[in-house]
């Protein structure tokens, strides 16, 4: 569905254009069919730049893509017919109305029968009762709302969303998440950039954490071992200390922590390793509550990507 060779722009910058920034840097994706992609990285760290060429709004410095089996800089045409892009400005028609701003774009589509592609999205966002409006009443959120339908209109097997609930209130926010989960039921593939950690970790198969390059690909849950490994909690009435010990000695624990009345053991394979760390503590007398796993949060993950690039880490 996409994939990526070597992907670079550099743009130049300057009074006199002469000095080079470089936006993305030799970027090598591929993105499968059906697949709800994440791209999350801070301000500036060429995400925007990254969809602007994959949807040949821009063209690269250097490499190669695919989008839809088409070819960037070859058939820039048909790369733009076969995705949908919410970029983070909606750019609307403000004195035109939410159906007329569709109807607009849903002829320019080609849309086989325009007013029910029309109907069906401002239904299914919440903004049928309010298509006579001119869009530049909508609040901020409703615009974004527009713009998601506007990006779906002419059924776009690959979906670009930039910053999709990004205004939202709660409810609208929820909307869309659930919204892009159908989209991906129906075997779309999204392109997602967001700042919002748990709205990603929600929603997305695939990560990638970026900062001009690629720092890091996977699924959150891979991410997650990768860089802090697993951790198995056992929840005590009691601790005792003299029962560390028992614990490291248990086959594959890498790392034991108390906290509490909690032990904590880093392990290389939890399912595995829990019963036999359970057996040994309930022998020297431990009253186990429960046991559960320490998840780190996504964030977590991301920050310390971008801490080891800062420290020269690179990818």
């Amino acid at each position: 569905m996409i994939r990526t060779q070597g992907l670079t722009k550099v743009f130049k910058i300057g009074k006199k254009l002469k000095e080079d920034f470089t936006a993305v840097d030799g970027l090598d994706l591929h993105v499968p069919r059906g697949q709800v992609f994440g791209f999350l990285g801070p301000n500036g760290a060429g995400k925007t730049t990254t969809v602007r060429m994959l949807t040949s709004l821009i063209h690269p410095t250097a490499g190669q893509a695919q989008v839809n089996g088409l070819t960037l800089g070859l058939d820039d045409n048909g790369i733009r017919r076969s995705v949908g892009i919410l970029t983070e400005s909606p750019g609307l028609y403000e004195r035109l109305s939410a159906e007329k701003n569709l109807r607009i774009y849903a002829d320019l589509y080609q849309v086989p029968d325009p007013q029910a592609a029309v109907t069906k999205y401002l239904s299914m966002l919440g903004l049928w009762e309010r298509r006579a409006d001119p869009a530049g009443a909508f609040s901020k959120g409703m615009r974004q709302k527009l713009a998601v339908a506007r990006a779906l209109l002419h059924e776009p097997p690959l979906l670009f969303l930039d910053e999709p609930t990004t205004g939202l209130d709660p409810e609208s926010a929820k909307l869309v998440r659930e919204f892009i989960e159908e989209l991906k039921s129906e075997g779309r593939t999204i392109f997602l950039t967001t700042h919002n950690l748990d709205e990603a970790d929600r929603l997305c198969d695939v990560i990638g954490v970026f900062n001009q390059k690629l720092l890091a690909l996977g699924a959150p849950s891979e991410l997650r071992q990768q860089l802090f490994g697993r951790k198995s909690v056992f929840h005590l009435a009691a601790l005792d200390p003299s029962w560390l010990p028992l614990v490291s000695a248990v086959a594959g624990v890498i790392e034991v922590e108390a906290h509490d009345n909690k032990i904590l053991v880093r392990l290389e394979d939890p399912e595995g390793q829990n019963p036999a760390i359970a057996r040994a503590l309930v022998q020297a007398g431990a009253d186990i509550q429960f046991i559960g796993e320490l998840r780190q949060p996504l964030e977590a993950v991301y920050l310390d990507l971008l801490h080891h690039q800062q420290e020269g880490g690179g990818a």
